[in-house]
């Protein structure tokens, strides 16, 4: 016996995809920097340090005066020596107006003149102590200065952004089918 037999054929559907990958291109430029820093200002004043040695005192001490030194000093040698001799001649005048008093004036004046007088000696060519004047002042340094801050200037350049889409296209490949058939 034969049983009729229903057949069924399929076919299935097939979908095509094709895709397009998108495109993202970012450019990003560096920020264009400038910097300049001034130079820093300096000002130095000094003063010169100063020495001075006076060793006209010393070189007296040694008998070696200048001129003029020598004669102030033989000037003023002659006007004590003046005054001296003016105010004995007076003493002396005051002895012999007072002969009354008694004593001879006259024997005693004789003999204080006639006599040398007694004069120091040292050694002539070495200086006292301390006849060299010395003085110092010292420099002075004075600084000024002035500093300048840097000067930036930051140009910022913006990204290049540039995107494409993708796409996706979807096809049919294959359509469907489904075939029936009866068989007997």
């Amino acid at each position: 016996m034969n049983v009729p037999q229903l057949r069924l054929e399929s076919t299935n559907a097939r979908i095509g995809l094709q895709t397009q990958q998108p495109v993202q291109e970012i450019q990003q430029a560096p920020a264009d920097l400038q910097i300049k820093q001034p130079k820093a200002e300096l000002e130095v004043n000094v003063t010169p340090s100063q020495l001075t040695i006076d060793q006209t005192e010393a070189w007296a001490d040694m008998d070696l005066k200048h001129i003029s030194r020598r004669i102030e000093d033989f000037a003023q040698r002659g006007y004590e020596d003046w005054l001296s001799g003016l105010a004995r001649m007076s003493q002396e005048g005051d002895d012999l107006m007072r002969v009354e008093n008694g004593g001879n004036p006259i024997a005693e004046h004789a003999k204080m003149n006639s006599e040398s007088p007694m004069y120091e000696f040292n050694i002539g060519f070495i200086p006292r102590a301390n006849s060299v004047k010395i003085n110092y002042q010292p420099s002075k340094v004075q600084l000024n200065w002035q500093t300048h801050k840097p000067e930036i200037d930051v140009t910022i350049n913006r990204p290049q952004h540039q995107y494409t889409t993708g796409k996706v296209n979807i096809s049919m490949e294959q359509m469907p089918s489904l075939t029936i058939n009866w068989t007997t």
